[in-house]
């Protein structure tokens, strides 16, 4: 527990992107809804972006496609900088975002136009 990010959770100061496989064998797709679980209730911001068929790492490019435009929108909106609009970089991947989709610029719509709906 001295070296489980959950134990620090409420030392996270700034908002967070994670990106989990849902066959993930390293790091369990519990271990990913336990952390973001920690930081809603600390309200501190999280976007949990989740693919169902990956495992450790995304190996389909269609999810590494969708992951990276996410990123970019991510970084771009809390650091600073540009980025490309999400667009058509949805096309063939399996991304659902079960919260904070709203920390990213274009992402509730373009999860609405690739048919899934946006997590809080």
């Amino acid at each position: 527990m001295e070296r489980s990010p959950l134990t620090y959770a409420g030392r996270i100061e700034r908002p967070l992107l994670i990106g989990q496989g849902a066959h993930d064998p390293r790091v369990k797709q519990t271990e990913s809804d336990q952390i973001v679980h920690a930081m809603q209730e600390k309200h501190i911001p999280v976007t949990y972006v989740l693919f169902p068929d990956e495992g450790h790492g995304f190996h389909r490019p269609e999810n590494n496609q969708a992951f990276y435009a996410v990123s970019e929108a991510f970084f771009a909106r809390h650091l600073g900088g540009r980025y490309e609009g999400i667009g058509e970089s949805f096309d063939g991947s399996t991304i659902t975002v079960p919260t904070g989709a709203g920390q990213v610029p274009g992402l509730p719509a373009a999860l609405a136009a690739h048919g899934e709906k946006a997590g809080k």
